[in-house]
């Protein structure tokens, strides 16, 4: 008999066709996230599981699953699922690395420009009738070319926001473990430097930090006022990095001149305060949404899932080789 398949939510393309030919394949059609409970019970008879970012995976849960022999993540992060956990119960657990780079770089440049240029308030004053003709006073919004680009987290993703920010001629000052290549930093106008100076010496920043106990609200009521009050601040990398609420109260009272949020802290919800802030751009976890990106995560996935239910270790794990459990 063929092992069970749960996946947690339908994925673009026809990958899922390609897993059913070595799976039985059910899917969360619900049309919304699957509930904890209904996890529990879909992999308490499953082999294996693709989930999303937003289905915690915990011990207790885990433990519910006792034929589970491979977890796909459908993301790059994995915080939503307990690997130890996992290791310990003899779980593969992968995700989908790399693939989110250029996409999630795009889209945080077109925050920081959607933000920096005002584009969502002029949107609204076309469609609202309240365009009155051109005159100078109009909507001015702040000028990336020739400014500072701050980037907090120079991994894959930070990496590919300063490629870009070269195509406007702008200086960049980043974060890390590590230091650039001194070639790399030569090529993309970087420096690396604390985070308080980065705070207070760049224009616009962008967040690509990885998140961690320790960083949780990295970006709060202190780090907001050491910013410019021309500064636009981007975060397309995990929400909990911000103080929500801080950032709200900053935008009201023009601590800094406006926010291009993709991800939040207690996704789907959003801090109140920010959805009355005509100086934040406000998108939907948007950054891998291309068809592209999508479709190769959903391939990843498969693939991962195909070669642990073989008893192999997929090229993603996290956490291979592990005992094959019985």
């Amino acid at each position: 008999m063929k092992p069970t398949v749960f996946v947690a939510r339908p994925l673009p393309g026809n990958h899922l066709e390609r897993l059913a030919k070595h799976a039985r394949v059910r899917v969360n059609d619900t049309g919304r996230d699957v509930r904890k409970e209904e996890l529990a019970k879909a992999i308490a008879e499953a082999d294996g599981l693709i989930s999303m970012l937003v289905n915690p995976l915990d011990k207790s849960l885990l433990r519910q699953a006792p034929r589970l022999k491979v977890i796909a993540n459908y993301a790059v992060g994995f915080d939503n699922i307990d690997v130890p956990a996992a290791t310990e119960l003899g779980i593969i657990v992968a995700n989908t690395p790399d693939v989110l780079t250029e996409a999630t770089a795009d889209l945080a440049w077109a925050l920081l420009l959607t933000a920096s240029r005002r584009i969502v308030e002029g949107d609204r004053l076309v469609r609202e009738g309240g365009f009155r003709g051109w005159h100078p006073g109009l909507l001015l919004g702040r000028q990336l070319s020739g400014k500072t680009l701050g980037i907090i987290g120079m991994g894959r993703i930070g990496t590919a926001v300063a490629r870009r920010a070269a195509g406007f001629g702008m200086d960049v000052l980043y974060t890390g473990r590590r230091a650039l290549r001194p070639e790399l930093e030569e090529q993309l106008r970087a420096r690396q430097t604390g985070l308080e100076q980065l705070l207070s010496m760049s224009d616009f920043i962008s967040l690509h930090a990885p998140y961690t106990r320790e960083n949780h609200h990295l970006i709060g009521a202190e780090q907001l006022r050491l910013m410019k009050r021309e500064a636009i601040l981007v975060n397309t990398a995990r929400g909990a990095l911000i103080d929500e609420r801080a950032l709200a109260e900053a935008l009201r009272q023009q601590v800094i001149a406006g926010a291009g949020l993709d991800v939040y802290e207690r996704e789907p919800q959003v801090e109140p305060l920010l959805l009355s802030c005509d100086n934040a751009v406000l998108a939907p976890h948007a950054g891998s949404a291309t068809w592209e990106t999508r479709s190769e995560m959903a391939a990843i996935c498969v693939d991962a899932v195909i070669a642990a239910l073989r008893g192999d270790v997929p090229r993603t794990a996290l956490n291979g080789p592990l005992p094959r459990r019985q």
